[in-house]
């Protein structure tokens, strides 16, 4: 699995026009899955993604947890991250699940954020969506399974 992880003042997700996901401070956690992905794969990302110290204390340190700062989480799936772009100029996906595989690993995946996390908030699996963030810091982090 991977995932771009994105300190966030506030973010939100629209789908044809509607508002489907919006949060305050948290994370935005834009998640693909790979052909080789499992549970195993979700449980590792989400255990790492809600102990990183990625947040600042009161003297602007990134001491604090996920859970120390109380955040929110907006999920939203990306089967882009597992583009190949070696090749030529047009990505090949072919590293990414197929889409049986990656719904029920996002699902999964998510129901380990809302296990965790008061506030979560989705996108929609498959949609066209159109995705807002004011990030904050900025501060971007990227997570491969296979390098954790």
């Amino acid at each position: 699995m991977r995932a771009v992880i994105q300190r966030v003042e506030r973010a939100s997700v629209t789908i044809a026009g509607d508002v489907v996901g919006k949060i305050d401070a948290g994370y935005l956690i834009l998640l693909g899955v790979g052909h080789a992905d499992t549970r195993a794969e979700a449980d590792k990302l989400w255990g790492k993604i809600f102990a990183l110290r990625i947040n600042d204390d009161e003297e602007g340190k990134t001491n604090l947890s996920l859970p120390d700062v109380d955040g929110e989480v907006l999920v939203v799936s990306q089967f882009t991250l597992f583009a190949n772009c070696r090749k030529g100029r047009r990505p090949s996906f072919v590293e990414a699940a197929p889409p049986a595989q990656a719904t029920e690993l996002y699902e999964y995946f998510v129901d380990l954020v809302r296990s965790d996390v008061g506030r979560v908030q989705t996108g929609r699996f498959g949609a066209d969506m159109q995705v807002e963030l004011v990030n904050d810091g900025p501060f971007t982090i990227v997570l491969d399974t296979d390098e954790l």
